[in-house]
């Protein structure tokens, strides 16, 4: 087997170690925010009656509530937040707000050729949304429409690069750039060559938006109760009720935004997977340290790699660097105690000072890690469930900033029996495989993280459990 580039250029373990000595075991997004937009709202208590109550206070139901108010004045929205809003994945994430919503152009193509147009049409749409939202609703959540670069690091990544330029030589809107031109643009000696996107991804505060979101839906009368974890669903011919510890509400229709936690719909148990993803955020740049890695059009940078890092850059100039280790813990639990995980943090340091050795005396100052809400199609599925009174939308992969407002869309026009292009979309007609139960599923997902690091140790070849993968539409990403 061969060694990539983190092997071959691996700093001195004492500047991994200096780096990580003062780091906080905390997520910078959430320690960033202004104490306004964090503030502590009620339990929910008593009864309650509602037009529509809205589970999950991340960003799938914080948009659901906010087209909710658009498409229907007046009418009475609550949600329901188990912990703090925004305090899960969309709190903690990388906030790459891409367009893409079938989690990059290569897999909708495997999954939905004939669709890929509309598709694509319907993701640059929502991205404008997105974009153009700061202005409409007057919200703050610092977004960059930069683009995304994405960088050749071995040598096998040249062909992809050549056959992604040929495949998008019409779009002016993807620019492949050679060694020399991808280093003018971000000066990393792990580069090879790298593509462009220049339209199609931008960048923002992840935090911000959640509590900028919430901010607007409570003032346009969305009533929000955090603390208020639903331990149940009940559903007759006329109404939905969902039920905390201390209260209910009473609805007419209900959505289920809870993504990457065990969902209230027995028909979902085994839809999505939680794999945690490690992310290290460092102090902010000096103006001499910028300039030693240019990075003045601060795109977000994704590598080409099976097992990808990502980083980007904060307005304050700090560079949020993860990915690479994603670790699926057996039975499918989401807990605190996964997030402290230092074999990881020390690993994405190391791969950080092998992107970028003229940076070898920053520090790190926040190391924290998150649960993707994984499924096997890589990309949210949709549905109604209890006679079109419970609308869903989970499995988002990683790629949910941008496409959970889409998915807001989606979840509102089928409760209303809409059809339309975004309901006829056989993505949103029809459900992925499930993963399987334990223990087979942590022996899949496992046996194909251990494939994937395989391959990027190979040349890029990929081993018959990964061709096996591909041809039946299944699988893990990282």
């Amino acid at each position: 087997m061969g060694t990539t580039v983190f092997e071959r250029a691996r700093p001195a373990a004492s500047i991994v170690a200096h780096s990580l000595a003062d780091t906080e075991l905390s997520v910078f997004w959430r320690d960033d925010l202004p104490a306004d937009l964090l503030p502590d709202r009620p339990a929910l208590r008593a009864a309650h009656v509602a037009d529509l109550v809205i589970v999950g206070g991340g960003y799938t139901g914080l948009w659901t509530a906010l087209e909710a108010s658009e498409r229907m004045p007046g009418a009475r929205i609550v949600l329901l937040e188990a912990q703090r809003v925004g305090w899960a994945a969309s709190g903690r994430n990388g906030g790459f707000c891409e367009s893409s919503l079938t989690h990059g152009r290569e897999n909708g193509l495997a999954r939905w050729p004939d669709e890929m147009p509309t598709l694509e049409r319907l993701g640059r749409e929502n991205l404008d949304a997105i974009e153009a939202s700061e202005a409409t609703y007057g919200m703050d959540f610092h977004f960059e429409r930069t683009g995304q670069l994405a960088p050749a690091v071995e040598p096998h990544q040249l062909q992809w690069l050549r056959d992604w330029r040929d495949e998008t030589a019409d779009d002016e809107d993807v620019v492949y750039l050679d060694q020399a031109a991808v280093r003018a643009e971000v000066a990393s000696p792990t580069y090879l060559a790298g593509m462009w996107e220049t339209k199609e991804c931008g960048m923002l505060h992840p935090a911000r938006l959640a509590a900028e979101l919430a901010r607007v839906v409570e003032a346009r009368g969305v009533e929000i109760f955090e603390r208020s974890r639903v331990t149940d669903l009940q559903t007759t011919d006329h109404d939905v009720t969902v039920v905390t510890e201390r209260g209910r509400v009473k609805a007419k229709q209900a959505v289920l935004a809870t993504n990457v936690f065990p969902s209230l719909l027995k028909r979902n148990t085994l839809m999505t997977v939680p794999v945690y993803d490690y992310v290290l955020m460092t102090e902010p740049l000096s103006a001499e340290q910028m300039a030693s890695i240019g990075w003045k059009n601060r795109q977000g940078i994704g590598d080409m790699a099976n097992q990808f890092h990502y980083y980007r850059l904060t307005r304050d100039n700090r560079i949020l660097f993860g990915g690479y280790d994603a670790v699926y813990h057996f039975g499918r639990k989401v807990r605190a105690e996964y997030e402290d995980r230092m074999t990881s943090h020390e690993m994405l340091a190391s791969h950080f000072f092998t992107t970028f050795p003229q940076l070898e005396a920053l520090r790190f100052t926040h190391r924290w890690a998150g649960a993707i809400d994984s499924s096997t199609q890589f990309t949210a599925f949709f549905g109604t469930a209890r006679k079109r009174r419970v609308a869903y939308a989970a499995g988002f992969t990683g790629l949910g900033v941008g496409s959970t407002r889409f998915a807001a869309d989606v979840m509102l026009d089928l409760l209303a029996g809409e059809k339309n292009e975004r309901t006829a979309l056989e993505m949103v007609r029809k459900r992925p495989v499930p993963f399987p139960p334990e223990p087979a599923a942590a022996i899949g997902i496992n046996a194909t993280r251990w494939s994937m690091d395989r391959a990027d140790h190979n040349l890029g070849k990929r081993n018959l459990l990964l061709k096996t993968l591909d041809a039946l539409g299944l699988g893990f990403d990282s």
